[in-house]
């Protein structure tokens, strides 16, 4: 039981649940609730089929193409950098075009689900955590389990913020979306350097 108490504490620490509430609200802020709650769902169970993908056959694929976690968490922070960009400095679209916005397909795979919630760091977490060398079926399969849960209550906590939304109102929300994009910014940054230092670590 300690194992997996663990487990799932080191699986909500990889996928930071609360790290993709800035991202989903920014990204559907010209959605109604209707189309968050979709939006949310979807994401959630994109990213998990994502994560189930690298579960399956992630190691075979980085270890044929030697492809490190430094990689990961250098393309992730620049995308997620860019994203952020768009949070500081991007402009409300008009009345008018916010109501053509039908479409929620594509904010569901990007930037919700992959790299918010199956991020650089989860999608190598949990191939690392299913090493065909180290753990048995059993075990990837409970791991499996665990990375469920912890998606499933992103999807919850995503959903929950849609209230959030209607309280604090669009105005509200511009706000938080300015300063959760320099928040993003600053973890984007710091995945980044940190990818650079381990790969230069690696180097020396």
């Amino acid at each position: 039981m300690t194992e997996i108490i663990t487990t799932i504490l080191f699986l909500i620490a990889v996928i930071d649940p609360l790290g993709s509430v800035p991202v989903y609200l920014e990204a559907t802020k010209n959605f109604d609730k209707k189309h968050k709650r979709k939006i949310a769902l979807r994401a959630s169970f994109i990213a998990f089929l994502i994560l189930l993908f690298f579960i399956v056959v992630g190691q075979l694929i980085l270890e044929g193409m030697e492809v490190s976690l430094n990689a990961f968490q250098i393309s992730g922070g620049v995308i997620l950098f860019l994203f952020a960009l768009t949070m500081i400095f991007g402009e409300g679209k008009p009345e008018s075009e916010k109501s053509k916005i039908t479409d929620y397909k594509h904010v569901s795979i990007f930037p919700i689900a992959i790299p918010s919630i199956a991020s650089p760091g989860a999608i190598m977490a949990v191939v690392l955590m299913t090493n065909n060398n180290l753990y048995s079926i059993e075990q990837q399969a409970i791991t499996t389990v665990l990375v469920l849960i912890v998606i499933t209550l992103t999807s919850l906590l995503l959903i929950a913020a849609n209230a959030v939304q209607k309280r604090i109102g669009s105005y509200g929300i511009t706000v938080i979306s300015k300063v959760m994009g320099l928040i993003l910014a600053s973890y984007a940054v710091q995945s980044i350097l940190t990818g650079l230092k381990d790969f230069f670590t690696v180097l020396n």
